[in-house]
């Protein structure tokens, strides 16, 4: 082999290897777009906001329907996901059961909007 081939060769092969290498620590890591465990829950004020929120917002339909308000307990357990923003998976404590909502958080927007909002089918009652 010339010695510019060798060289050619040499300069290709660094520079294809460091996306390969990065995908497979991607792939061996965290998950992309994975969702993360929020710890201290319980004890985290944006995450209980964030509930109080959801069911405030829940609470609106309900007005509308004539039915009873729930009645916020806590947040009970938390999951994030980086999507278009921050979504928040959320098991709220409210009025004796439980209840699974997510909320999108796009912070450059400003913008809190609840998706869903409806009884946990994993769990009764606190």
């Amino acid at each position: 082999m010339s010695k510019a081939l060798t060289i050619t060769f040499l300069l290709l092969t660094l520079l294809l290897a460091p996306p390969i290498s990065i995908r497979s620590s991607v792939a061996v890591g965290a998950r992309l777009g994975g969702r993360t465990e929020v710890k201290d829950v319980e004890s985290n004020g944006e995450i209980q906001d964030l509930g109080k929120f959801c069911v405030q917002q829940y609470n609106l339909k309900l007005q509308k329907r004539g039915s009873k308000p729930l009645e916020f307990s806590k947040v009970v357990e938390a999951q994030t996901q980086v999507v278009s923003g921050i979504k928040y998976y959320l098991k709220i404590s409210a009025s004796g059961e439980i209840y699974d909502a997510e909320v999108v958080i796009r912070p450059w927007v400003r913008a809190k909007e609840m998706l869903t909002f409806a009884p946990s089918p994993h769990s009764s009652g606190n």
